[in-house]
Formats: structure tokens, sequence, C-alpha cells
């Protein structure tokens, strides 16, 4: 089976800061912290210079499923309530979403 994390909730993917600074230490990145009035919880951060984003985290990553297994509710960012959710390991999978809330859906093809 594979795990993937996904958020359940109305708002969107997101991690604490206290879950994206151990993301960071276990992936060996060096975050830079500035402040920022955009951001929620009054923080931007920086890895080489460049914006750091969540985005480019992939879901399936073992380190994110790591932390949030081990911290929980505590991995949760204020508008998102994080689930790990188990598929085939043979599934072409990617994630769908309304208003921030996710699910896993398996790849198809589609035209408009």
């Amino acid at each position: 089976m594979r795990e993937i994390v996904i958020n359940t909730c109305y708002g969107g993917f997101g991690l604490s800061d206290k879950a994206t600074e151990q993301y960071a230490i276990f992936r060996g990145l060096e975050l830079e912290r500035q402040d920022s009035r955009w951001i929620h919880n009054g923080y931007d951060y920086y890895y080489k210079g460049e914006f750091f984003t969540l985005r480019n985290i992939e879901r399936d990553d073992p380190v994110l499923i790591q932390i949030v297994k081990e911290m929980g509710e505590e991995a949760n960012y204020w508008a998102s309530c994080l689930k790990i959710v188990e598929i085939p390991k043979d599934v072409d999978w990617q994630i769908d979403e309304y208003d921030g809330r996710e699910w896993v859906a398996e790849k198809h093809r589609t035209w408009s």
C-alpha cells in the first residue's frame, strides 16, 4: 500500500510552523524565517534565497508522512485537518479538491 497525506476540511493543505521546521530538519534544508504580514502565522520561509512552498512537497513523501503520524493534530496548519490515506501501490493517483477539502482519485483521461 501507498500512503498519501490529504487535507480533509475546507481551507487547504498546510503544515504548522513546527511541522514545517521538522520537515526542513529531516530533509536537511536550512530554512530562513522572515517576518511577513501575508502569512497567517506572520512568517514566510526561504530556502537558498527562494520562497519555500509546501506545494513542492510530494504528498507521498515519507518524511511528510512520518511527521503527520508523529505530530498528529500538531502538524495541522490553522485551516487544515491532515489525514493519511492508503491506496494500492499500483494506482496512478492524483489529489482532487473542492474549496481546499481533498481526496485521492485515480488518474484518468479527460477532455474539455
